[in-house]
């Protein structure tokens, strides 16, 4: 039976026990069921296994040191799901402690296997948007990185603090806005996009674009797509299409 088979009271039921073994076997100094879990098929056991697992090392119940010694272990599973899953521990430890699990970012940056990697951008994600000043420096370090799909991904990756700080990524994403890479070019567009919609930002954003980006034809696709997204996320956004339309039209008319 899947996980989300359970009801809402066996599934915290579930969460729990899961806890209690991820607990019990770290403090051992072997996993055996918590492996388990990270390999499971089920993508909600292992999402369950690295929130237990970054939750008990948060609250200092179990030691980071530990945790990340078995971390790099499980890191050279061939298994992608197991890799996989340690990123996501790793991205739920560098929350609140980015250093310490670094080393798992530069590697999974280059996994072989998408699952992997797409985990390094979900982790980017969730670290940047709640300890950015590492992290955000940390992926400052390869927006010029000669693979442009690394490129693409850090884009990508620090797009959630964007979304309520567009201040903070900005110079980041303005350092790519001459890239010729179609698949860069086009994330940078969304992105651009991505954090322009809540409350004072699409100020923020198009003070940027015009004050300070060079490449004008991407600075008319971006507001393009900032107007399309104002439409798309209509029921999130701080204004209206026609009112973006307007704020846009009136403040590049000057």
């Amino acid at each position: 039976m899947a996980y989300y088979d359970l009801s809402k009271e066996e599934r915290a039921v579930v969460f729990s026990q899961m806890t209690e073994v991820v607990f019990t076997e770290t403090n051992a100094g072997q996993w055996k069921q918590s492996y388990a879990y990270f390999a499971d098929p089920d993508t909600y056991i292992r999402k369950n296994a690295y929130l237990a697992t970054g939750r008990l090392v948060q609250a200092g119940t179990i030691s980071k040191s530990r945790v990340i010694h078995i971390l790099e272990e499980l890191f050279k599973d061939e298994n992608q799901l197991v890799r996989q899953t340690v990123i996501n521990a790793a991205g739920e430890i560098g929350c609140f402690d980015f250093e310490a699990v670094m080393p798992f970012f530069e590697k999974g940056l280059f996994d072989p296997h998408h699952q992997v990697r797409n985990a390094v951008i979900g982790s980017i994600k969730k670290m940047g948007q709640k300890n950015p000043v590492p992290v955000l420096a940390y992926a400052e370090r390869f927006l010029e990185h000669e693979q442009f799909e690394i490129r693409r991904e850090i884009v990508h990756g620090i797009e959630l603090r964007g979304r309520t700080h567009p201040q903070d990524i900005l110079p980041l994403l303005r350092r790519l806005e001459h890239d010729q890479k179609p698949r860069v070019r086009n994330t940078l567009v969304h992105v651009l996009g991505q954090i322009a919609y809540k409350k004072g930002c699409l100020e923020t954003v198009c003070t940027d674009l015009k004050m300070n980006w060079q490449n004008k034809e991407l600075v008319n696709d971006a507001l393009e797509e900032i107007i399309d997204v104002h439409y798309r996320y209509r029921n999130f956004t701080c204004y209206t299409q026609d009112e973006a339309r307007a704020y846009i039209e009136q403040y590049f008319s000057n």
